[in-house]
């Protein structure tokens, strides 16, 4: 494998692009929180990259070595968790590997997984995004001087939000399968938190609790739709 990057340039760090130079391979299934980790590394002077799923991840990892590994643990075709393991052993190692998730209690298993760091979803903060990767970046590689704090947060487009609704009415219209309802009700805890969208919460928050607590699902199978259909027509402002 070629480990250079091939997007990187000769432009050096500054305290306003203080991520320039950098390429981040972001592994995540949602476009809407996709389009958040577009803006956050536009606005901090990196290239971004997308996986959205762990084959794909490994396609990209096969030609190039991206500078910064963000890694969504809930992936559609298994664990961030396992792409993180192979990418901490793997010579010569990426400089900075990060797992993102809604679920907090995933942050250890994925720290013992090799990981450098973790990322709470929702994740729009701009300072908060940058010093997750300046912390963990070598010396040569930080801007000079101060780093300037900017308590900039990023909103996406919405219309990455309906993408994310197409594809969570699309999937439930498949059937009420297991596997199914947990990849669902884990892909809409991030995105409903980044949308502040606290309607789709409180419905995949009920869903959920039926769900693992073996009750009757219809019910909240037919509220979390008519949600979001609402949302693919245009009904809600968000």
């Amino acid at each position: 494998m070629d480990d250079r990057d091939p997007f990187s340039t000769l432009r050096f760090p500054s305290a306003a692009r203080p991520l320039l130079g950098l390429t981040v391979l972001l592994v995540e299934d949602s476009r809407f929180a996709s389009e958040a980790m577009r803006l956050l590394c536009m606005r901090s002077g990196a290239r971004i990259r997308r996986a959205d799923c762990l084959r794909s991840a490994r396609r990209h990892l096969q030609v190039y070595r991206p500078s910064v590994l963000i890694v969504d643990l809930g992936l559609p075709d298994g664990s961030g968790i396992d792409l993180i393991a192979e990418a901490h052993v793997a010579t010569p190692r990426i400089g900075v590997i990060l797992g993102t998730s809604a679920d907090d209690q995933a942050r250890l298993p994925c720290l013992a997984a090799g990981a450098d760091g973790f990322l709470d979803k929702p994740l729009q903060s701009l300072s908060f995004f940058q010093s997750a990767i300046l912390d963990h970046l070598p010396a040569e590689r930080q801007p000079n001087g101060p780093r300037a704090l900017q308590d900039e947060v990023v909103h996406p487009d919405i219309i990455a939000y309906r993408d994310d609704m197409a594809h969570v009415a699309e999937l439930l219209g498949s059937g009420e399968n297991a596997g199914v309802l947990d990849y669902v009700t884990q892909f809409l805890d991030g995105v409903a938190a980044l949308a502040g969208d606290h309607p789709l919460i409180e419905a995949n928050r009920s869903l959920r609790h039926a769900h693992e607590s073996g009750l009757p699902l219809r019910s909240d199978l037919a509220h979390l739709a008519g949600l979001l259909q609402d949302r693919l027509a245009d009904r809600v402002a968000i």
